[in-house]
């Protein structure tokens, strides 16, 4: 999943042209026009959602995440 997700954000970057990311619409706009020769087409959307911040995550919690390390970039 991470190779996806880098490939995918390589033709984000790609795709920008210069143009200055002066808004959210503008970055969503980049971001969900962004397409890989391959056919991988991006959905995004903007989520206004309130969210909490500063919240602390303990060991105990992260642990229960079961993440697991990638050959790509998995440091």
């Amino acid at each position: 999943m991470e190779r996806n997700r880098a490939s995918q954000f390589s033709h984000i970057t790609q795709n920008g042209g210069g143009r200055p990311l002066i808004s959210h619409e503008v970055i969503i706009n980049l971001i969900a026009n962004t397409a890989t020769q391959a056919g991988l087409k991006i959905r995004a959307e903007l989520d206004r959602g309130i969210y909490p911040i500063g919240l602390k995550i303990t060991s105990a919690e992260l642990t229960r995440l079961n993440l697991k390390l990638s050959n790509f970039h998995g440091h």
